[in-house]
């Protein structure tokens, strides 16, 4: 259970950095990267509420709240947990297909935009390697007994 808490807390706070750092990204370059961030125009149910940026903002931190235990327990199936590169790697796919949901709104910058799209790409790059780093330095292994 304090893994599992760890885990939750690494992904709450990193979720803060990640939102923290896309909205900057959008106050000084002008591209919409922390509305897509909070985007759920594609998601059926979620879309009908009229949420507002706290509300969003919370569900961005629930998704990281889950996500980095579920990618903690995914990659020690195949013992790759306690290498950075994983996590890396996956963050900057996840990044990669919710950008391609910027074509389902039109609050969210355009699919070409290519500046907007390395500066997504960018902020999940760096989320995934602070999971990977954080991780790996803090030695989560010991929790687990």
């Amino acid at each position: 259970m304090r893994l599992l808490m760890k885990l939750m807390v690494i992904g709450l706070f990193l979720g803060v950095v990640l939102g923290g750092s896309l909205k900057l990204a959008q106050a000084l370059s002008g591209k919409k990267v922390y509305v897509l961030l909070l985007n759920v125009d594609y998601i059926p149910m979620l879309k009908e509420l009229q949420m507002d940026e706290a509300e969003e903002f919370l569900l961005h931190l629930f998704v990281s709240i889950i996500l980095v235990p579920v990618l903690y327990f995914l990659l020690k199936r195949i013992n790759i947990h306690r290498k950075i590169f994983p996590y890396i790697i996956i963050n900057l796919l996840i990044g990669g297909l919710l950008f391609c949901t910027t074509v389902l709104s039109g609050r969210t910058p355009d699919i070409t935009d290519t500046a907007a799209l390395s500066l997504w790409l960018s902020g999940h790059l760096i989320y995934g390697a602070l999971v990977g780093a954080i991780i790996y330095y803090i030695r989560l292994d010991s929790d687990e007994n």
